[in-house]
């Protein structure tokens, strides 16, 4: 069974270790440092992050952040009723066995139990074709291609009424 538990900083080597893997690296996750240490640390309003639990083993990592109010404003001028995901599964045996699909669904449950809560958005990069096939077949819809940083990526969003469908 898969749960989600807040991540906390007895996590930071864990997590260090899973950004080293080629799976990981390859998904772009790793294209910016999160600042472990000093992030995990911080409590925001507008930000959860996650470690997700496969029968009490960590496995994998979960942001979920309101992007209308996070600091950097990463992904613009956004109104609210939107949330934004990052996911990874770092457990190299745990790649292609459900368990993304199973972090997904619970992420996505958690972002709709807000009523106010409309649209999730994801931007993998143009390149990673697996999680655009991973992200479609979750019902996201490609709606957009811009770059964040120096990253190409495509932006996926899932609406309400599509997930409620």
């Amino acid at each position: 069974m898969i749960t989600l538990r807040p991540a906390t900083s007895d996590d930071c080597a864990l997590l260090r270790g899973w950004e080293k893997q080629p799976h990981v690296i390859e998904s772009g996750a790793t294209n910016d440092d999160w600042m472990w240490e000093t992030e995990l640390l911080v409590k925001h309003e507008w930000r959860e992050q996650l470690i997700a639990q496969l029968d009490g083993r960590p496995i994998g990592y979960l942001e979920i952040i309101d992007p209308s109010l996070e600091s950097s404003h990463y992904w613009g001028d956004i109104g609210p009723g939107h949330r934004a995901l990052d996911i990874w599964i770092g457990e190299p045996d745990c790649i292609g066995r459900g368990h993304g699909t199973t972090m997904m669904r619970l992420a996505i449950n958690r972002c709709f139990a807000n009523d106010e809560v409309h649209t999730i958005l994801v931007d993998p990069l143009a390149s990673h074709m697996r999680a655009h096939r991973f992200y479609e077949k979750l019902g996201f819809r490609k709606t957009d291609r811009r770059y964040f940083g120096d990253d190409d990526c495509c932006v996926y969003a899932l609406r309400r009424a599509d997930w409620a469908s």
